[in-house]
């Protein structure tokens, strides 16, 4: 019951916050989106150069740094690692380039749910089908391995490039890049921000939430706490939505295509994928801040997968899917079903 009582105070936290950032000026629909934040660090970087997505995000920092944080007052700080780390990178640029498909990361697709996007609801049934795909995976003996207890100095890495990251962000801007215009432009003030992805990084290292977890912990462990939590932050969001008139039940909606069939199977990449990694991109970061270097791996792949996506035109836009994009997701699914069949042990019978 404890357990069930932090995802919910969880998810109510992370529903506040998104509302609370799309109010001050992050961007509609995608006012939390770890997906596109990545995106949008990637490019403040040079990673990438499309000019509208440029603008280090200080919520990708503060999940790390508050996840960290609460680790270490709780304890619960443990540098681990050694599972399959260069395919977990793989998997990670495979999975940024659905989302990027999509145009979102499964908390985005919530956010976008509660906002009326009715482009989401569709994609919603990719996300399902590639949880339940992934599923099938695990019960046929699908396991990157175990990971390793390792040295603090690896464990730290990840969360003190985000310190790093910060520093730069206020003490010398001039070297990053920032969009005059388009999503990168539209941002919520720094230290709101900042204070944002620190409270939902420590609720969300407290309570282990995970996006993809709800659906595949009810299928397989008939376990809900999870997918409540999934509810909570839907219902948060939409009842923040409606009481400030954000709510608009449509197809039409900012930073989104209407291309059913790319929007189910660009969350089909990422709901697989995440299966695949053990969880959700808002999961990886949380557990780099725990001293998973692993997860850190991961992220990492994120990254190099939103440079990888906009430099190469696998992105889509508003307008639309691309046809690179399109040949990217065959390449990205044949690589994820490689990767589940290389690392499956089939289990004698007797």
């Amino acid at each position: 019951m404890k357990q069930k009582w932090d995802v919910i105070i969880a998810s109510v936290i992370v529903g506040l916050v998104a509302v609370c950032l799309g109010i001050f000026g992050n961007p509609a629909n995608m006012a939390f989106c770890i997906a596109c934040f990545i995106r949008d660090t990637a490019g403040a970087l040079g990673l990438h150069r499309a000019e509208a997505a440029q603008y280090i995000r200080p919520e990708i920092i503060g999940i790390v740094i508050g996840a960290f944080t609460i680790g270490c007052i709780k304890k619960e700080f443990a540098p681990k690692g050694g599972s399959s780390p260069f395919t977990r990178f793989i998997l990670g640029i495979c999975v940024m380039t659905g989302a990027l498909i999509f145009l979102g990361c499964p908390l985005r697709m919530v956010l976008r749910i509660a906002g009326g996007d009715l482009n989401a609801i569709i994609g919603l049934v990719g996300f399902v089908g590639g949880i339940l795909t992934g599923i099938i995976m695990l019960n046929r003996g699908f396991s990157l391995k175990r990971c390793y207890d390792q040295p603090v100095s690896e464990g730290i890495g990840l969360p003190m490039v985000n310190v790093l990251l910060l520093i730069l962000v206020i003490a010398a801007p001039a070297f990053v890049f920032y969009s005059e215009s388009g999503p990168g432009s539209m941002r919520a003030p720094l230290l709101l921000s900042l204070a944002g992805g620190l409270i939902v990084g420590a609720a969300a290292q407290r309570s282990r939430l995970c996006l993809i977890s709800g659906i595949r912990d009810a299928v397989m462990f008939k376990d809900l706490k999870m997918l409540i939590g999934f509810a909570v932050i839907l219902t948060t969001v939409l009842v923040g939505n409606i009481l400030t008139g954000r709510f608009i039940m449509s197809f039409e909606q900012p930073i989104a295509h209407t291309e059913w069939l790319w929007n189910i199977l660009g969350l089909y990449l990422v709901g697989l994928g995440s299966v695949l990694l053990g969880g959700c991109p808002l999961r990886q970061l949380v557990l780099t801040g725990g001293g998973n270097s692993d997860s850190g791996v991961t992220v990492l792949g994120f990254l190099v997968g939103a440079a990888i996506c906009h430099n190469f035109r696998l992105a889509s836009t508003g307008a639309g899917t691309t046809m690179n994009g399109r040949v990217a997701f065959v390449v990205c699914a044949l690589i994820m079903f490689a990767v589940a069949i290389l690392n499956t042990e089939k289990t004698s019978q007797t």
